[in-house]
């Protein structure tokens, strides 16, 4: 089984569509995924990637084949960390915020902080990682345990059309770690596309691997320059994103 997780294309929060180069940004991964065998499609119900999720199905011949499940939308909630700091988001930390608690990099407990239960976080966690084992197990791949029992073994492609907060909660699920690190280690740029196998070494036995994160070739392929949506500054002394 093939899964791949698709980031909506270049934002526009404000009327929760895509501007006009997220528009081109998602021409260009439809024509890279026209070639692509997808089996099945879902999509988180927020308008940025339903608007990107549209081309991909158009050219696919499949506009009404496409399943929106609502914990496929972004991953957030108001908090207040440790620092003192408000976010609306449950990551976009400062270094020192998490980097020295052991706890953040904890698969199993990272949400088990005081900061965390205040926000209810672990509830709405649940939601996303009990939505996506319940579709992979409609396709033949249940959870049980730290790896997926195997029911019905298959080479289908499943995409999923979502956010990059979210997709980093998907990976997380899928290869047993806290998305804390994968929150400010890994940023998934509009219309990238990441993608992971299930890979059965043992009869019964699936594991996911992702074997590409993050590609924005189709991009490059168009001479469409990606966006920097969700990713801060690269030096200290630039007029670039610190916040």
């Amino acid at each position: 089984m093939r899964i791949l997780i698709i980031r909506h294309g270049d934002p526009d929060y404000v009327n929760d569509t895509l501007t006009e180069k997220g528009h081109r940004e998602a021409k260009l991964l439809a024509e890279k995924l026209k070639k692509e065998k997808i089996d099945h499609i879902y999509c988180s119900p927020l308008g940025r990637a339903k608007d990107t999720c549209a081309y991909t199905a158009k050219i696919h011949g499949r506009e009404n084949e496409v399943v929106i499940k609502d914990w496929l939308k972004e991953f957030g909630c108001g908090l207040t960390l440790p620092s003192g700091r408000n976010r609306g988001i449950p990551w976009d930390m400062y270094p020192e915020e998490w980097m020295n608690t052991p706890q953040m990099y904890d698969g199993d407990n990272w949400y088990r902080q005081s900061f965390y239960e205040v926000a209810g976080i672990e509830p709405m966690y649940r939601t996303v990682v009990n939505g996506l084992d319940e579709v992979l197990a409609n396709h033949g791949y249940v959870r049980e345990g730290a790896y997926y029992r195997v029911e019905k073994e298959n080479t289908e492609t499943v995409a999923f059309f979502c956010h990059f907060g979210l997709e980093m909660l998907l990976l997380s699920r899928l290869c047993n770690l806290s998305p804390i690190p994968l929150w400010h280690h890994f940023c998934a740029l509009p219309t990238s596309v990441t993608t992971l196998y299930t890979e059965e070494r043992r009869e019964g036995r699936a594991v996911f691997r992702c074997c590409g994160f993050g590609d924005t070739g189709h991009l490059y392929a168009g001479d469409e320059e990606p966006s920097k949506s969700a990713r801060f500054c690269e030096v200290y002394h630039s007029d670039e994103r610190h916040d």
